[in-house]
């Protein structure tokens, strides 16, 4: 029989298939054009199952022949025999078809038909003995072939339980037709023995029914499963590629800017220059005092944009990895009290107050004294810029119990707003207050502060509260504390070896 004989039986004859899935899943979940794709591997976990354990039926069909062949002739045993395999060899054949083509979604509607059509088959041949083989007046061969047919019912119920439209085309017409032979030997016996196998069939469908439920579970959790491990993958893989774009990126900016911030200040210096003579009427006095006003306008000027390509230049440098770090040992008073004294004009004007508060006996630290000369020149600035007049700016030092040393500038101004803490440190960032107040200044000082201390190994904190001031305190490790014999060390300026220093860091 073709496959194409089997579409137009599964089309005629079997319409019940799409019943049957419709009685599993719902009317939403219909094979074909509806189907969605968990039907599909529950019809493929069945097939494989069929294919695996195909030679089980005709070896159960042998030995069944065999034994009716003593009160069978021979010949109708052979065709009987003949059918049954027959049949079973179809199924097979269907079963690695389905695997080797590919189907459209109205084509698969036909497959879940034709499967049914040929389990039917297995199942008709499967019920002839109960009507060519009963002998007459023996009710113990009776009860033998019947036995014998719902063996093979549970067989295909473990075969087959995983898709329950082909499972009810074998199994359905193997239980109504052994029933209706027990029910027309019209003996009590046989008569509640047919009762009991529409019972156990109605109860194994519903097993078969719970089983399918749990392996369509399984089959949707592993899709999902499968979708969500996809699209994690894509993300990730997106996000590497973004990473990357971003990272040339940046890479890019800050090479743009470290070069234009160079190029930039020659022009700068000549500008600088040329308004410092003119301001100072070097070469004779200026007909127009007007101009030497201007003149000095123009050095101002020249000063601040001077000053935010210096912070450019550097926070370009501390993202390219460029800036490299002099470690030599620094007393923090030092570049605390230069801080001190460059912001002190400042400070003055707006009757600000400024504090030392370094502690006695702090170590020194090994660092940059430059690179840290400029984080307590830019704190301290900060602190003045937002520090209300007649405040008060604290700067000092200090060493924790952990071995760490800290270096704070400590004011007494608005505060900053939570929401603005964590972004305080990032580049070109301002707050609100500096929009607000027109306070000049293009977002680099914290910024350049915590590259700084990130080279040095070390951290940047804010401790801010609106109203009550800020705090902001740099963190230097306890490896660069100059404690104990590194620090008697470095103070005796006495060369050492590579070796030295690693056995004086281990006991430190």
């Amino acid at each position: 029989m073709s496959a194409d004989s089997f579409k137009q039986l599964s089309r005629n004859g079997l319409s019940f298939d799409t019943n049957a899935s419709s009685m599993a899943y719902g009317d939403d979940s219909l094979p074909g054009e509806g189907q969605t794709p968990w039907q599909s591997d529950l019809l493929e976990l069945f097939l494989n199952n069929q294919l695996k354990l195909g030679p089980i039926l005709p070896m159960v069909a042998v030995m069944l022949s065999a034994t009716a062949a003593m009160w069978n002739g021979f010949g109708t045993v052979a065709s009987w025999l003949f059918g049954v395999i027959g049949s079973n060899l179809i199924q097979l054949l269907l079963c690695r078809l389905y695997f080797k083509s590919e189907r459209s979604k109205s084509e698969q509607r036909d497959w879940i038909g034709m499967m049914a059509a040929s389990e039917f088959m297995q199942g008709v041949f499967w019920l002839i003995p109960l009507f060519m083989f009963w002998p007459q007046g023996n009710a113990a061969l009776g009860m033998f072939l019947v036995t014998a047919i719902m063996a093979v019912v549970a067989l295909r119920f473990l075969i087959v339980s995983t898709f329950l439209p082909v499972l009810i085309a074998g199994t359905g017409v193997m239980t109504l037709g052994a029933a209706l032979r027990c029910i027309m030997e019209m003996d009590t016996l046989f008569f509640s023995l047919g009762a009991v196998l529409i019972t156990l069939e109605v109860l194994f469908l519903f097993v078969a029914r719970q089983l399918q439920e749990t392996s369509r579970d399984m089959l949707v959790f592993k899709n999902q499963k499968d979708v969500l491990i996809n699209e994690l993958s894509r993300a990730r893989d997106l996000a590497d590629e973004e990473r990357l774009k971003a990272q040339k990126a940046n890479e890019s900016k800050s090479a743009f800017l470290a070069n234009m911030s160079h190029e930039l200040r020659t022009p700068l210096n000549a500008i600088l220059g040329f308004s410092e003579i003119l301001h100072g009427e070097m070469f004779g006095p200026l007909q127009n005092g007007t101009y030497k006003n201007y003149a000095g306008d123009i050095n101002s000027s020249g000063q601040y944009l001077l000053a935010l390509i210096n912070d450019i230049l550097d926070i370009s440098r501390i993202e390219a990895g460029r800036r490299d770090i002099q470690e030599e040992p620094v007393d923090l008073g030092d570049p605390l009290d230069q801080a001190k004294h460059l912001s002190t004009m400042h400070a003055n004007q707006k009757d600000i107050t400024l504090v030392m508060n370094v502690e006695l006996g702090l170590p020194r630290v090994l660092c940059d004294e430059r690179a840290v000369q400029q984080v307590a020149i830019n704190l301290t600035t900060n602190a003045v810029k937002f520090t209300p007049r007649g405040g008060r700016v604290e700067l000092g030092a200090k060493r924790l119990s952990n071995g760490t040393v800290q270096l704070y500038v400590k004011d007494n101004g608005p505060g900053i707003p939570p929401e603005e803490k964590n972004l305080a440190l990032t580049a070109f960032s301002r707050g609100k207050l500096a929009k607000i107040k027109a306070i000049d200044g293009a977002g680099l000082g914290l910024s350049i502060v915590n590259g700084i201390m990130q080279l040095h190994g070390g951290t940047v904190e804010i401790e801010s509260k609106l109203g009550s001031g800020t705090t902001v305190i740099c963190t230097f490790p306890a490896k660069r504390v100059l404690s104990g014999p590194r620090g008697t060390l470095h103070a005796s300026g006495v060369p050492t070896s590579d070796t030295q220093r690693r056995l004086i860091g281990l006991t430190a």
